[in-house]
């Protein structure tokens, strides 16, 4: 674990396979220009949201460590985070959304360590962290959403993907990166755009990560509460985006109550979001939310539960009716004409596990070519085998010792010398060991004695299937950071010496004598070698505003009038200037 994030004892608990996305907060790589950036936004959101964000948001500004003159360092948020049970860590844009849900669950914020350059002042496609920090942290001060935010990553990190999902993830991670650098060229923006377009046009059937990453953007994200016709903001995408979220309340924007249709309606990051949708109150997002777990494999198990894992091409667990958990890869489910999930097959590495917690001597190791085990009942026999009484299973001649033939009902047939079995806290049967073995479908060998022991995992059904690992800890999951890495800008001697002038107006502002014939000087510089740089215009022009130094005021009002003649700037100027002489 990093140095700068010790201070929270929540981050203890983190599982070691998410640890390798957190990284050491660049604090030093910030620019002064970049702090400047962050105190526009910051200084003007505060002043408009406090009038169409929930109550929340101002009191969690305070609450969560927030500043409004300065780029948060991890360490003081998380000594903060920890008296409401919550932490932060520092990483390299957006990550795979299970990881991302994964930290929610742990009541950890995950905090893109970039910011926004100010040409992309208002908004962002790239994660950064003043739409992680100042959008996200302060609304989980309230305690009705901050558990639906760790609910929320409980259930979508066991949300199943699709192999396109993972696809088009790296695809809308590589725009992201290069959109936020200032010198990418356009062509490579579109070529970057039309690539997104064309995954998604292509995705076939949204798997489960695709739908709940819907409700998290329309909830999380870019989510309304209170009436349709008034609503209040609490979504982070909003929160920290000062053109959008004054932009969203007007009558433009559709707003739809929200339901759990939600979960089908798709994004596109890049633009505006043309509806948005309006909770009543916190609470009700739990309810959607437990609704939709209740459509996920992670609840319904059984056979489709089993053919998303496969299609996910991806680690994920199933868990059977005694309790028993199969992990690892699927690459196979023999199924009935009941449509029943009767044998399953996993490829490569393969843990069980009882309750998350793995059954000693079943680990990967033991099981690394893969494992398979028939699931039903006994043909003819009313009574489950995990359900059978000791006297039972000695009168079906299940037992140890024993040389038995066992017919299931959807035509696997396991014949061979039981060695042991392992029972659950109830005294219910959940493993089954043979030697000599041979398991059959018909004329299919599915498993032959010279290949070792067989383990036979006990259950008549499926009860749960979801992405993941039950025990990670114990397997040994790792997750690879994104190749891909964020770019870091890298800055002319040009920009280097305008950055040392944004720090020079900072240290003024901060001391008590205001150096004034200083301001004047760098604004003669900003005339002369920076005549599009706006924002340390303004800040020089707060100062003297509030320093009544009238004469110079008026220059640097007339200079920021002219400037704001350029269209994309003009709105920016104008709120600034209106923050500063706007009565408090």
């Amino acid at each position: 674990m990093n140095n700068n994030n010790i201070s929270n004892r929540v981050l203890e608990k983190l599982p070691y396979h998410l640890r390798s996305f957190i990284l050491r907060q660049p604090y030093d790589e910030y620019t002064a220009q970049n702090q400047a950036v962050w105190r526009y936004v910051m200084r003007k959101n505060r002043n408009y949201l406090k009038e169409i964000a929930h109550e929340s948001y101002v009191e969690g500004l305070n609450k969560t460590g927030v500043s409004l003159e300065e780029i948060p360092k991890m360490e003081g948020m998380n000594r903060i985070l920890k008296d409401i049970g919550w932490a932060a860590v520092s990483v390299d844009g957006f990550i795979p959304p299970n990881a991302f849900m994964e930290f929610q669950a742990y009541n950890t914020l995950v905090i893109a360590a970039d910011i926004r350059t100010v040409k992309h002042i208002e908004y962002t496609p790239a994660p950064d962290i003043i739409h992680e920090a100042a959008g996200h942290a302060p609304i989980i001060a309230n305690p009705e959403y901050a558990e639906y935010l760790r609910r929320f990553g409980e259930i979508g990190s066991k949300a199943i993907s699709s192999a396109k999902d993972y696809e088009l993830y790296e695809a809308i991670r590589h725009l992201s990166i290069i959109k936020e650098d200032p010198n990418t060229l356009q062509k490579n923006i579109l070529s970057a755009e039309k690539r997104i377009d064309k995954i998604s046009k292509n995705m076939g059937e949204p798997s489960e990560m695709s739908k709940i990453r819907n409700m998290h953007w329309w909830t999380v994200e870019y989510g309304l509460i209170g009436d349709l016709k008034n609503p209040k903001i609490y979504g982070a995408g909003l929160l920290s985006s000062i053109g959008e979220s004054k932009w969203c309340i007007g009558g433009k924007v559709k707003k739809r109550a929200y339901t759990i249709e939600a979960s089908n309606v798709g994004f596109d990051i890049t633009k505006p979001q043309p509806q948005l949708f309006v909770t009543p109150n916190f609470a009700y997002l739990s309810f959607v939310l437990e609704e939709f777990a209740n459509t996920m494999a992670l609840r319904t198990g059984g056979l489709t539960g089993v053919e998303k894992l496969i299609d996910s091409n991806d680690l994920g667990t199933i868990e059977l009716s005694t309790g028993i958990q199969i992990s690892g890869k699927f690459t196979r489910v023999i199924s009935d004409e009941n449509q029943k999930a009767v044998y399953i097959n996993t490829k490569g590495p393969t843990a069980l596990a009882y309750k998350n917690k793995e059954i000693i001597g079943h680990d990967k190791e033991y099981h690394c070519d893969g494992f398979g085990s028939p699931i039903g009942k006994l043909k003819g026999i009313n009574i489950a085998i995990e359900d059978m009484s000791p006297m039972d299973l000695e009168a079906y001649g299940i037992f140890e010792g024993k040389t038995c033939n066992l017919n299931f009902e959807g035509g696997i047939h396991v014949a061979g010398e039981i060695i042991t079995g392992k029972r659950n806290l109830q005294g219910k049967i959940i493993l089954i060991s043979f030697k000599k073995c041979t398991v059959k479908r018909g004329d299919e060998i599915l498993f032959d004695p010279s290949w070792g022991v067989f383990d036979m995992a006990v259950g008549a059904s499926i009860v749960s299937a979801f992405s993941g690992i039950a025990d990670p800890n114990s397997y040994g999951l790792h997750f690879d950071p994104p190749k891909e890495k964020t770019h870091k800008i890298n800055y002319n001697d040009k920009e280097k010496r305008l950055y040392a002038l944004y720090t020079t107006v900072k240290n003024i502002r901060n001391n008590s004598e205001k150096d004034i014939q200083k301001l004047k000087t760098i604004f003669e510089k900003l005339k002369t070698s920076y005549k599009n740089d706006w924002l340390l215009v303004l800040e020089i022009y707060e100062i003297v505003y509030n320093e009544k130094e009238n004469n110079f005021t008026e220059k640097l009002l007339e200079y920021l009038n002219k400037l704001a003649k350029q269209k994309p700037i003009q709105h920016l100027i104008e709120d600034g200037i209106e923050l500063i002489t706007k009565p408090k």
